[in-house]
């Protein structure tokens, strides 16, 4: 495996080398949408002739989704710069390259088209990245990921844990704006417990947080950072422009670069912040479809699962009754019964209330309904939402119970928004 891997980065790499080598300016002006045209952090940091990096030894932490407009690498971009002193790639879950499966990374090599080192972060704790930075002789950290909006997903914890680890080290520590795909709207879902803390949610922020990445690094730094740190960390954000809060990531003009495997599409980033749910228990969310986190299903599941999901008139979303057969993960090979998700009106949906809504529904009609407890209550960050369905409670009921922790998160947030 780690033959292939090796391998497959190399032509991988050898791909964006050629790439980068039609030339080292700043990226070509993004196509226009309804009149606008969003250009990311990086856009304005390479326009502004890298000034902020400037006698810096740099550091970045990336993965397949820091490109520019017309899909060069950014590490590929900067490399081939002489005004960029760039001397080492942080690789977070999924790898710096993406060739890792969830759960998994790349580990340490040598990139073959810079020829720089990759340090691996997944899975690191704040200690060992302290040592990393260290090793790897930086001066300033400098970050650019895709996120999609969740407080599940990993790389926001990739984010706190190295401005942490930045903190420590005494390092700077830049953050590169890329849109929320799902908009940067109001933030839903509970608020994570600290008993709950884990990978998967380190500090309390909603579920679907509602924020884009230089916003939350502003909220980490604020609320957080210190608290585990001591201190702030040194901290340089670049914004985006003409990126509104209602966009949508097809209203962009950005190209769309899975941030990982199993999110191929913005429609899947959407479903996800509720149905992302369903890792925590028995079910099938979909991985090993070409449809992950849209189709959910186990073995026995049928028609009725999707007709009572409908009969709880969710808003801006109807269900199909699906049938599908995983090519990994959970029921590998098998027929599995349930439902597909089919958004229909993308500003009323609420995938936290949806997703919460399908497991009430899943939990009282197949009568093998499981859940993976202490993974189920890291993704939700409480354990409220568990118990109280197996107590019986209803979707709303449910949804009620985070209303007043929620109001106080996003009274908080409201101070580090930075786009209307």
């Amino acid at each position: 495996m780690a033959l292939s891997r090796r391998v497959l980065l190399g032509r991988l790499a050898a791909g964006g080398a050629a790439a980068a080598a039609g030339g080292a300016g700043p990226a070509q002006a993004a196509p226009r949408v309804g009149g606008r045209r969003v250009r990311t952090g990086f856009d304005h940091l390479a326009a502004d002739g890298y000034r902020l990096l400037d006698g810096q030894r740099v550091g970045v932490v990336t993965n397949p989704t820091g490109v520019t407009h017309d899909v060069r690498h950014i590490v590929d971009v900067m490399h081939a710069d002489p005004r960029v002193r760039l001397t080492a790639v942080f690789g977070p879950e999924h790898g710096f390259r993406g060739t890792a499966q969830a759960g998994g990374s790349e580990g340490r090599y040598r990139d073959p088209a810079t020829g720089l080192t990759v340090y691996d972060t997944y899975d690191k704790t704040v200690r060992e990245l302290t040592g990393i930075f260290a090793q790897s002789g930086v001066d300033t950290v400098l970050f650019d990921i895709q996120d999609v909006g969740a407080r599940f997903y990993t790389y926001i914890w990739t984010l706190y844990d190295c401005m942490v680890a930045a903190a420590l080290a005494g390092l700077r520590f830049v953050v590169l704006d890329r849109p929320n795909p799902v908009t940067g709207q109001a933030a839903t879902g509970p608020v994570l417990d600290r008993r709950c803390a884990s990978f998967v949610g380190r500090e309390p922020i909603a579920q679907a947080h509602g924020m884009t990445v230089t916003e939350l690094a502003r909220l980490f730094n604020g609320e957080f950072v210190p608290r585990t740190a001591g201190r702030p960390v040194e901290l340089a954000t670049v914004a985006m422009t003409h990126w509104r809060r209602a966009d949508f990531f097809d209203a962009t003009g950005l190209p769309w670069v899975p941030p990982s495997p199993n999110m191929p599409t913005p429609d899947t980033a959407l479903a996800y912040a509720g149905t992302g749910l369903f890792e925590g228990t028995n079910l099938s969310e979909g991985r090993g479809t070409t449809r992950p986190f849209e189709l959910l299903g186990a073995e026995g599941l049928d028609r009725r699962w999707a007709q009572a999901a409908g009969e709880l008139d969710l808003p801006g979303v109807h269900f199909r009754e699906a049938y599908f057969v995983p090519t990994f993960s959970k029921f590998q090979g098998k027929t599995v019964g349930g439902l597909q998700l089919h958004v229909h009106d993308r500003a009323a949906f609420d995938p936290v209330r949806t997703g919460i809504g399908l497991l009430v529904t899943a939990k009282r009609l197949w009568p093998h309904f499981a859940w993976r407890a202490d993974h189920f209550d890291h993704l939700a960050g409480t354990t409220t939402v568990r118990t109280m369905i197996d107590a019986g409670a209803g979707a709303d009921e449910v949804v009620g119970a985070w209303r007043a922790e929620l109001a106080r998160f996003r009274a908080v947030r409201e101070r580090y928004l930075r786009y209307r």
